[in-house]
């Protein structure tokens, strides 16, 4: 999963029949390696997503909402300084590098005209945005990489920008067959995809083992042992990839699993999955990156954002996870009290044969078929204080197990209680539902209110969605709103549902009196199951009951909720996006 050199040519090409001439209208940094440039021309406009993160490094159009942080970070205000009204006037690629430079025309400070370029380098943990001045020196980068973090190539404001080291790699759209063959056969013997890896530039991971999956017939042969039928059909296979560049025809593909997520992406078909994974064309290049990335780039950004949240969730979680260890030991231990009521009825019924300053005697255990026992004594005491001593131990024992079990319930559900914040913090796509959860965990007494006095609290709405029966389905974003959905804003005939023993988001079907069919409660639950910690499981129990049978535990923790009289309905999650549209 790599954007690679020739499918980035593909997208300057893209961008550029569509951006040239356009001006820059409004900047945004989403997250801390992502940046958003709306751009208009005569008679339309659209959005730029760069992306520098390591996991995720691309720049493509993009149709997504995304929710900007309330402050813009320093590198947002000063590419808006520098770009905002700037036309764009040339994309650049060099070679098959994973490189862009977007060149914008501007006036600088003096009203002068002057060129600024924007480097985006692509090119995974060392993927990077760059502003560059007149004078070709950096202005500033969204990834700072000083003396210390690298000794090969610094990238700091003022200094002069230098292209990334080049590899020693040949061009796939142009290659010399014969030094191809000479430097797989002479170079390390490893698997043919690896091989080419290591020596085609502009081709990614799943094009290197596509090459070799045609070559080979999946076999993946090591390089050293390539037959000259092999290495023949290697170099024919390679060109026929240049022919289709050269006259247009590539097009972008992407692979996906059986259950609708999307693995991998590719700019030809790809056919070494077989009948496992599905493998779809798309349009444009820019609409296939930005279904591939929209839900794991939200996913990303928010965690980014809310990172201390997720520490201070996480921590917490392995903290009551901690204490409950100790009890459940220390209740282990409680559960041989008994034995210490038996030995101190033993020294009772034979305190006659027993005096001060023994250590020990055994005795007969008539509870036990009269097997006999040895009885530690404390010498300093007499024979019916010792009695008393395993007494009142046996007593301690008693209150322990019944004060453990009491402490143990509690540690259990707010063990629950703070899982289920994990799920709805890991699920949360925007700033408000971050801040949101957020405020849940202040009211609970987790957190101190550090809310700056201008900060609004969160105003959310459940989620909604309408069944293709025209029913309305509403569903929860956090704990506390998935009380009010439930407890208060709900009617008792309307449909109640939620995942079963799986934490996720109190689902609502309403009905308005009408009689709900099977198709609705079946979209319902698969609702529920999609915002739900099972997400990612091909089936999904999900029960449902009228509203009317759900309770709140008197004195539960948000979200908590008991019910009786349901049924369940088994689904799956990846359905979803085939009948909703996600929001």
């Amino acid at each position: 999963m790599a954007l690679d050199g020739i499918m980035l040519s593909m997208l300057k090409n893209e961008i550029s029949e569509n951006l040239i001439g356009a001006r820059v209208d409004k900047i945004h940094q989403p997250s801390k390696e992502e940046l958003v440039m709306s751009l208009r021309w005569n008679g339309g406009n659209g959005k730029l997503l760069i992306s520098a993160s390591a996991s995720s490094p691309r720049i493509h159009f993009t149709e997504a909402s995304v929710d900007n942080p309330k402050n813009p970070p320093m590198f947002c205000m000063l590419m808006r300084k520098h770009l905002s009204g700037a036309k764009l006037i040339a994309i650049e690629q060099f070679g098959l590098e994973r490189l862009l430079h977007l060149s914008f025309s501007t006036y600088n400070e003096f009203g002068d005209p002057v060129v600024i370029k924007l480097a985006v380098e692509i090119m995974g943990r060392h993927s990077n945005i760059m502003l560059i001045g007149p004078e070709g020196k950096i202005i500033d980068a969204i990834k700072r990489v000083t003396a210390d973090m690298s000794s090969v190539r610094q990238v700091m404001p003022g200094m002069a920008y230098v292209f990334p080291p080049a590899q020693n790699k040949m061009n796939t759209l142009d290659i010399d067959g014969m030094e191809l063959v000479s430097r797989l056969k002479n170079g390390r013997d490893i698997p043919l995809s690896k091989a080419l890896m290591e020596n085609l530039d502009g081709v990614s991971p799943i094009i290197c083992r596509e090459i070799s999956e045609t070559v080979t017939n999946g076999m993946d042969t090591r390089s050293h042992d390539l037959t000259n039928e092999e290495c023949g059909h290697l170099v024919e296979t390679i060109e026929s990839i240049a022919e289709s560049f050269n006259n247009g025809s590539c097009a972008p593909h992407m692979v996906i699993d059986e259950n609708g997520h999307p693995v991998d992406f590719a700019f030809m078909p790809i056919k070494q999955y077989g009948g496992s994974m599905e493998v779809k064309q798309f349009d444009s290049f820019s609409a296939m990156l930005d279904k591939f990335y929209s839900e794991r780039s939200g996913a990303d950004r928010m965690k980014q954002r809310s990172n201390d949240l997720f520490k201070f969730v996480v921590n917490l979680a392995d903290r009551i996870s901690r204490k409950l260890d100790v009890q459940r030991q220390e209740l282990a231990r409680s559960t041989e009290r008994e034995i210490l009521r038996v030995k101190g009825e033993l020294i009772h019924a034979n305190i006659w044969m027993l005096e001060k300053g023994m250590t020990s005697v055994v005795l007969e255990n008539f509870y036990d078929n009269c097997k006999p026992v040895e009885v530690k004594l404390d010498p300093r005491l007499t024979p019916n204080q010792n009695a008393q001593h395993y007494f009142s131990e046996y007593r301690k024992a008693d209150t322990a197990e019944r004060m453990l079990k009491k402490f143990i319930e509690k540690g259990e559900a707010e063990l629950s209680y703070i899982d289920s914040v994990f799920d709805l913090l890991s699920r949360a796509r925007t700033d408000d539902e971050v801040i949101a959860i957020r405020e849940e965990l202040v009211s609970q007494g987790y957190l101190k209110n550090h809310k700056k006095n201008n900060q609004k609290p969160a105003k959310l709405l459940p989620k909604e969605y309408v069944s293709t029966d025209g029913f309305r389905i509403f569903c929860g974003r956090n704990n506390i709103q998935n009380d009010k959905l439930t407890f208060k804003d709900s009617r008792k005939h309307d449909i109640w549902l939620h995942t079963q023993k799986i934490h996720g988001s109190h689902t609502v079907i309403v009905t308005e009196g009408r009689e709900v069919p099977e198709t609705t409660i079946q979209q319902a639950a698969i609702v529920a199951a999609y915002n739900s910690k099972g997400r990612e499981s091909s089936l999904v129990p999900v029960d449902y009951t009228e509203i009317k049978n759900v309770k709140k535990p008197s004195g539960s923790a948000p979200g908590k909720a008991v019910y009786e009289h349901y049924k369940t309905a088994y689904v799956r999650p990846a359905q979803f996006e085939n009948i909703f549209e996600n929001k």
